[in-house]
C-alpha cells in the first residue's frame, strides 16, 4: 500500500472542522434528533471517516442516498440506524432485511414489497413514509388520499411506521412563504394521520436551510447536509452561523515556463498572452471536479497571492498565470479551494462563477482526487 497520494493534486479534509460544524448543528437543533446526511460519499468528503466523526459528536442516525451507499456503510462496520433517503426497488427489499436498513417508501405497492421481505425474514421492518408537500419528487399527496394510503401502509403486517418524511424545495431562498406553506401541509398531514388513529412517529422535514431559518419546521428530527461540510445554504448569513469549510483542494506546480506575448494557451486557443508571461501547469482538471465552465473565470492562490486560471481547463491539467507572483517555483503549493493567509476561495465562489451550487462542487472534487485527512 502506497503511503503517498501518487499525485501532485489532492483534497484535504479537516475532521476537526467537521466536528466543530456538528457541534453548531447540535446546538441549533436543540432537543431534535440529528439525522446526518452522508450521501454521495459524504458530499465527496469520504463517508466512512466522516460518519465516524459525526457519530462521535452527536449524530443519532446516518442518512444515505441509495441502497448501495447504505450497504457500504453497514459493511464498513457502522451499527447505528441508517436511513435511505431514496426509494428501494421492490426486488431489492430483501437487502433491507439482511443489512438492517431503514427505507423510505412512497406507495402502498412498494410498502407491500418491503412487508413481504420482512415476513420472509421473520421480522418486523421500520419504515418512513414520504409525503410530497411541494418538492414534486417522491411522496404520497398531503391530503386525505395520501393519509389513507399511509394508513394502509401502517396496517401492513411486519411493518412499523417509524416516521413521516418530507423535503423542502425553497427553504434556501430569501422568500420563505412557500417553505412555510410546505410546513403547514406537513403539519396538517400528520394531524390527518392522528385523526385516523395512526401515530406519525418521528417527523422529519428540516434540511440545512430549514434548520437555520425555519424553527417551526424542526419537528422531531433534522437532516443537516451541506452545513456539516462548512458551506452555507443560499441566503444564510455566515456571521449568524460561523461554519468552517471542511474540504480544501490543493495542487503543486508540475511545470513552469516563460512564454512570449501572443502565445496561445490550451485547447481552442481561447486565451492568448498579452505580454511575456510565466505560465504554470497543475496536474488536475475537469475529471477531478474543477469545472470546465471555470475557464476564463477562475483563480487560485499561490504564495499568498491570487493568480488566474488561463486557457481551457483540460481533463487532467490546467494552467495558471503566475507572472505577477514573485518567487514561484515548480513544486509550489497552489490552493484551488480553501484559504492561505488572508486569501480564500470557497465552494460557493466556484459554484457562483460556474452557474451551479456548492453541493455539486464538493461532490465533484471528492470523486477522483486522493483525500488527505487531518485533525484540525
Amino acid at each position: 500500500m502506497f503511503s503517498k497520494t501518487l499525485r501532485w493534486a489532492w483534497t484535504e479534509v479537516d475532521l476537526g472542522r467537521l466536528a466543530f460544524n456538528m457541534q453548531l448543528v447540535k446546538k441549533k437543533a436543540g432537543d431534535c434528533r440529528v439525522i446526518a446526511v452522508v450521501k454521495a460519499d459524504a458530499y465527496g468528503h469520504g463517508a466512512v471517516p466522516v460518519s465516524k466523526v459525526l457519530l462521535k459528536t452527536g449524530a443519532d442516525i446516518l442518512a444515505a442516498g441509495t441502497l448501495q451507499e447504505a450497504v457500504a456503510l453497514r459493511e464498513a462496520g457502522f451499527a447505528c440506524p441508517i436511513l435511505i433517503l431514496g426509494l428501494t426497488p421492490d426486488d431489492c427489499c430483501d437487502i433491507l432485511m439482511a443489512y438492517e436498513l431503514t427505507p423510505v417508501t412512497a406507495s402502498y405497492e412498494n410498502a407491500c414489497a418491503i412487508a413481504r421481505a420482512a415476513e420472509a425474514a421473520g421480522r418486523q421492518k421500520d419504515v418512513f413514509v414520504a409525503v410530497d408537500t411541494g418538492m414534486g419528487r417522491i411522496g404520497v399527496p398531503p391530503d386525505e388520499i395520501g393519509a389513507a394510503e399511509t394508513a394502509r401502509i401502517h396496517a401492513l403486517p411486519h411493518l412499523r411506521l417509524q416516521g413521516i418524511f418530507s423535503h423542502f424545495a425553497t427553504a434556501d431562498e430569501p422568500d420563505k412563504a412557500y417553505a412555510r406553506k410546505q410546513t403547514a401541509r406537513f403539519d396538517a398531514f400528520c394531524e390527518r394521520l392522528r385523526r385516523a388513529g395512526v401515530d406519525p412517529g418521528m417527523r422529519t422535514q428540516a434540511n440545512s436551510a430549514a434548520l437555520l431559518a425555519l424553527p417551526d419546521a424542526l419537528c422531531d428530527a433534522v437532516r443537516p447536509g451541506i452545513i456539516l461540510y462548512g458551506c452555507h445554504p443560499a441566503g444564510a448569513k455566515a456571521e449568524d452561523f460561523p461554519l468552517r469549510p471542511v474540504m480544501s483542494v490543493k495542487a503543486k506546480i508540475t511545470y513552469l515556463k516563460r512564454v512570449p506575448r501572443g502565445t496561445p494557451i490550451s485547447y481552442g486557443r481561447t486565451f492568448t498572452t498579452q505580454r511575456e508571461s510565466l505560465i504554470a501547469t497543475l496536474a488536475l482538471g475537469y475529471a477531478d471536479g474543477l469545472p470546465r465552465f471555470l475557464t476564463g473565470k477562475g483563480r487560485v492562490i499561490v504564495r499568498g497571492a491570487y493568480a488566474p486560471i488561463v486557457g481551457a481547463i483540460c481533463m487532467d491539467q490546467c494552467m495558471i498565470d503566475v507572472t505577477d507572483v514573485p518567487g514561484v517555483s515548480p513544486g509550489d503549493e497552489v490552493i484551488l479551494m480553501g484559504a492561505q493567509g488572508d486569501k480564500r476561495i470557497s465552494a460557493e465562489e466556484i459554484g457562483e462563477k460556474t452557474g451551479t451550487v456548492s453541493y455539486e462542487i464538493l461532490c465533484g472534487f471528492g470523486q477522483r482526487l486522493p483525500k488527505v485527512y487531518i485533525e484540525g
